[in-house]
């Protein structure tokens, strides 16, 4: 199957959105290749940036996920080929 790199910027303006959204990365974390989290408590958000490497099916179908909850934003860049 065709894969594709991504990369998926996730902010949580809702701090208890955070174990909704891990349960969801640990669902996909065959497909992740790196993560990095940062909780910006100056603007009381917590960032995290994914890169992936799945079908373009499976990222878009986490991203609709992530982005359902309440309170929390996604925006994906694949690589294309």
């Amino acid at each position: 199957m065709k894969t594709d790199v991504a990369i998926m910027s996730i902010i949580l303006k809702d701090g208890e959105q955070a174990e909704t959204v891990n349960a969801l990365l640990h669902e996909y974390a065959p497909r992740i290749i790196g993560r990095m989290g940062i909780p910006y408590r100056a603007k009381g958000i917590h960032i995290i940036s994914i890169a992936l490497d799945a079908p373009e099916k499976e990222i878009g179908e986490l991203a609709g996920r992530i982005e359902a909850l309440p309170g929390v934003r996604v925006k994906t860049v694949l690589a294309g080929e």
